[in-house]
């Protein structure tokens, strides 16, 4: 008598069931997040031939070279061994394979924090920012040409753009436009100190960053609520203009008021 054979399920690895209903759109971010098989969350973000699929935390590719968090941690590790070695990092350089290394790492905290921002997972897009200036900060002092610190460095002004962008939203979520502020008004001023270092004032007035940051300032301070100090200011500057003496006299006796109420706190 012949054993019937128990049926085998087989599992395709073809992806078109998870794109199924999320098409490509040329020119837009289209990014979600997702829960795991490992029961960990994950972003997966929709590309041309189908998808990238990232770790919120950590490397984006899951992956931990040397036994390390990242590549930037190793060789920052590799380089406190150095010192300790030699107390000095005056011969410590990276490599062209160190530096290629590096810089596709860098591109994969690109694609999350990107995702992250459009998310609106704001920390994690400042943590991700951060780590990319950190690596800018760590070549332009190891890598051996200036070229290759160029390779890096040229795209400083970009990711200080994005971590004033996620700050500002995450302050703006409080309702800190005192805090929104200051993001971008850092992020304007680091911005202008590197391309003054870099002998390049040329772009303090042509640089989309710049400009971009100008714009987020305005309109956040179009958006501002007025402090009871700016809203006296403006109503005695109002009444000056408008002859109206005995209504600006009072308005000169709330804002001393508030002189001598700030004086005791």
């Amino acid at each position: 008598m012949e054993r019937r054979r128990t049926p085998r399920f087989r599992y395709s690895k073809d992806i078109t069931p998870i794109l199924e209903g999320w098409e490509y759109v040329p020119n837009e971010i289209s990014v979600r997040r997702i829960r795991g098989l490992d029961g960990r969350d994950k972003i997966q973000l929709r590309i041309d031939l189908g998808l990238m699929q990232m770790e919120l935390d950590g490397r984006p590719d899951g992956l931990r070279p040397h036994g390390k968090e990242s590549l930037l941690d190793y060789f920052e590790s590799v380089l406190l061994d150095h010192l300790d070695r030699f107390g000095t990092d005056k011969h410590f350089r990276l490599t062209e394979e160190d530096l290629a290394n590096l810089q596709r790492e860098a591109l994969q905290y690109y694609h999350r924090y990107i995702s992250l921002l459009h998310l609106g997972d704001y920390d994690r897009v400042v943590r991700d920012t951060e780590r990319n200036l950190r690596l800018f900060d760590f070549v332009a002092r190891y890598a051996p040409t200036e070229e290759d610190k160029w390779a890096f460095n040229q795209y400083r002004p970009y990711v200080l753009t994005v971590r004033a962008r996620a700050k500002s939203l995450g302050a703006l979520e409080q309702k800190d436009y005192d805090a929104a502020l200051a993001a971008i008004r850092e992020a304007r001023s680091l911005i202008e100190a590197f391309y003054r270092e870099m002998g390049t004032e040329e772009e303090l007035t042509e640089s989309s960053e710049l400009e971009t940051l100008r714009e987020w300032e305005a309109q956040i301070e179009k958006e501002r609520p007025l402090s009871l100090r700016e809203r006296l200011t403006r109503e005695l500057e109002e009444a000056i203009r408008r002859e109206e003496y005995e209504r600006a006299a009072k308005i000169r006796d709330q804002l001393r008021n508030l002189d001598r109420t700030d004086e005791v706190r």
